[in-house]
């Protein structure tokens, strides 16, 4: 078992927002498999997601970006030694079960860049926000060293300008980013504002922790980062209650105003200890959201190959089936982390060498240590 790694629970820097993770995953799965039909979440889900990933890795990579191919190369590793393996393993179980062999599916769906051509087939359907999170991987270097340079709202700017170019692109009547619609709900460009309001939030961290404690009194940020998000999300149940649905108006409550709520929140998470920071760094949380990922790619390969068909045949409580399935498939998910994802992921980084101090701190987007 000497091969197994280590599993340090609650030796995270920021231990509420691994919680976060697992909240987030569990959220996702009753969105897909909820215990009553047609009982869909109207929550963007995916926003906090997005921010936590612009939160942590300029939280962890600002300070040393670089144009180089030194730095380059080992923060590219980085990322794809944390983000690949477990998707090719489960891609590739799905790419079985499923038996689709289209050369151009599996080309796009083994380079994650399925989520940029509108119509591709996802074998895994929430791989898309994969394809979301390369691009700002791929974008990160440079916004941070032009922030390090100017100021946030240079690459700010930047972003819409990537988000302009893509709409124009869409105009085109080819595949790739497809349509206005497609590159608003499901690509980069239009879940930019996400990202970047975690990017902020890292930027003002960074400068507090520069003057000394970051620890608040109380439970202000925390109260109105909570109370923002539900306001939208009454607002999106009302949206969604108007027949026909307005397009612009989720686009503008989930992609752009929900972004700020959610930093509100974090930076509360973060900040202040108040019950909700406690249970989202206890260690049943950290556990589960640093297995979160794995649970992410596999729930829905659960569901959709298990738990359906076994409900399909042999019907019964549809709650009941809900709840097993989801608690075997975090159990699953927990060994697939210890067993494979981490082991694979330090394996990865030790052959590469890409375990260096010029590339961030020595961590994860599960895990940051000092």
């Amino acid at each position: 078992m000497r091969w197994l790694p280590r599993i340090s629970l609650g030796s995270e820097r920021y231990p509420s927002l691994t919680g976060v993770r697992a909240f987030g995953a569990t959220v996702v799965f009753l969105d897909h498999f909820p215990p009553w039909l047609d009982a869909h979440i109207t929550i963007n889900v995916m926003a906090f997601f997005f921010a936590l990933s612009g939160f942590l890795i300029v939280r962890i990579y600002f300070g040393q970006a670089e144009i180089t191919r030194r730095w380059l190369s080992k923060y590219f590793v980085n990322r794809f030694a944390r983000i690949y393996p477990v998707y090719f393993l489960l891609l590739t179980i799905a790419v079985c079960l499923q038996h689709d062999f289209r050369p151009w599916t599996l080309i796009t769906n083994y380079t994650l860049t399925h989520a940029l051509f509108h119509g591709t087939e996802l074998i895994i359907q929430p791989s898309w926000s994969l394809t979301v999170e390369e691009c700002f991987y791929f974008l990160a270097p440079v916004f941070m060293i032009l922030a390090r340079r100017y100021n946030f709202w240079i690459p700010f700017a930047l972003g819409w300008l990537f988000l302009a170019a893509a709409l124009l692109i869409s105009k085109l009547g080819i595949s790739f980013l497809g349509t206005s619609s497609f590159v608003w709900t499901t690509t980069f460009f239009g879940h930019f504002v996400e990202f970047f309001a975690g990017f902020y939030l890292a930027l003002a961290l960074m400068r507090m922790e520069k003057q000394g404690s970051t620890s608040a009194p109380g439970n202000k940020y925390t109260m109105a980062g909570l109370a923002g998000v539900l306001l939208l999300v009454i607002a999106m149940v009302i949206v969604y209650r108007h027949v026909p649905t307005r397009f612009r108006a989720i686009i503008i409550i989930n992609n752009l105003l929900i972004p700020v709520p959610i930093a509100v929140l974090y930076w509360g998470l973060i900040r202040e200890n108040t019950f909700l920071s406690r249970l989202l760094s206890s260690k049943v949380a950290g556990l589960l959201g640093r297995s979160s990922y794995s649970f992410y790619l596999l729930h829905t390969l659960v569901i959709n190959h298990v738990a359906v068909p076994l409900l399909l045949s042999y019907g019964g409580f549809r709650p009941l089936y809900v709840l097993l399935t989801l608690l075997a498939t975090w159990l699953a998910s927990i060994l697939l982390f210890v067993g494979y994802e981490e082991p694979v992921n330090l394996l990865i980084r030790r052959v590469l060498r890409s375990k260096d101090k010029t590339v961030g701190m020595q961590s994860t987007l599960f895990q940051v240590k000092p």
